[in-house]
């Protein structure tokens, strides 16, 4: 009976808080994303943005959650009403899952997985699913057409995003996300006989990788200028505009932590996670997830300054963008990297 509790009871109590404890700190954190959001777009307009709900407008998210959650859930007759409500579910929790193997400090990961990359890839790649579930079943062509739109412009990002990931992992050669940041710990700046910094990070020596994966990140999350799938004032939110309430309130979830996921992915494969930006004793001794929330932010503040300084694209200059310029640069890539890995012996 030791043993057995031990061996199961213990281990798997802790995995039940540590995603507990993982899910209450996303919540958070996507309310107050959501606000610095609103903020910046509302600086750059020259506007306050939110500040009527608490001080500084910080408790606007929560206000806008409680009119969510009050308000009556219409559901069209003629939809198929168990697929209607399953849809925004199925968004929201695949975004939420791939944080269960997302390391936010060195040992500080709910399943410290081998293949922790390809499982994010996967259950991004399914958020698609939640999409076109959600369209078919509002039986509306507006809802249907958009979500057929908003599935072709995730997939023609995701390829290339997926032959980014792998120059990555040639550099890396591991598939843990653990490995992938302490890959980074010795890179390029080290082998030019520079001490340890920012240099060996991989953004530097995959710079061009590092752009289409910034790029591709903020169409693959259908933000501006690439949120031709729901484009709220002028599509009236795609394939969600039959939804309201708390089912409404699901889908724009599932998007804003796929936005927090796609930051603290960029963090990880090219700006090194956790280490610090100079290997000198001060900054080793700041806590690992401060560096990695302030990289994290900092990504998703240049997310947010590109929704407000770049005007949206055309559909047609988006899937232009994709299939035709990063996805034969981003598969250049792989052979180049793979090329100098072999004929240099890096790898």
């Amino acid at each position: 009976m030791e043993a057995f509790i031990n061996t199961y009871v213990i281990p798997g109590f802790w995995i039940v808080f540590q995603s507990v404890l993982m899910l209450v700190c996303l919540l958070l954190i996507t309310a107050y994303i959501l606000y610095a959001d609103r903020k910046i777009f509302a600086a750059v307009q020259m506007r306050r943005g939110p500040n009527v709900v608490g001080p500084w407008g910080l408790l606007q998210s929560f206000a806008d959650l409680l009119k969510f959650v009050i308000k009556e859930p219409i559901i069209p007759a003629t939809a198929s009403k168990s697929v209607f409500v399953i849809a925004p579910i199925i968004s929201a929790v695949l975004a939420m899952t791939a944080f269960a193997v997302l390391p936010v400090a060195d040992g500080w990961v709910v399943a410290d997985v081998n293949l922790g990359i390809l499982f994010i890839f996967a259950v991004s790649s399914l958020e698609v699913y939640g999409i076109i579930m959600g369209g078919w079943a509002s039986n509306s062509k507006y809802a249907f057409l958009a979500s057929l739109r908003s599935a072709a412009q995730m997939v023609s990002y995701e390829v290339s995003m997926g032959f980014i990931i792998i120059t990555v992992l040639l550099c890396a050669g591991t598939l843990n996300l653990t490995g992938i940041v302490n890959s980074q710990a010795d890179g390029l700046g080290t082998m030019l006989g520079l001490p340890g910094s920012f240099l060996d990070w991989y953004w530097l020596p995959l710079f061009p990788a590092f752009i289409i994966f910034f790029i591709s990140a903020i169409a693959e999350t259908n933000r501006p200028p690439f949120d031709l799938p729901e484009a709220e004032s002028e599509l009236v939110a795609g394939h969600m505009v039959e939804y309201s309430s708390t089912l409404f309130l699901l889908f724009f979830l599932g998007e804003f932590v796929a936005i927090i996921l796609m930051s603290c992915l960029v963090t990880i494969l090219f700006l090194g996670g956790w280490l610090p930006p100079l290997d000198v004793a001060v900054l080793n001794w700041v806590p690992g997830i401060v560096w990695f929330t302030l990289k994290a932010f900092f990504v998703f503040f240049m997310m947010a300054m590109v929704r407000a300084v770049v005007p949206r694209y055309r559909y047609d200059q988006l899937m232009r963008l994709g299939w035709k310029v990063f996805l034969p640069l981003s598969l250049a890539m792989v052979a180049i990297v793979a090329a100098v890995l072999q004929y240099t012996g890096w790898a």
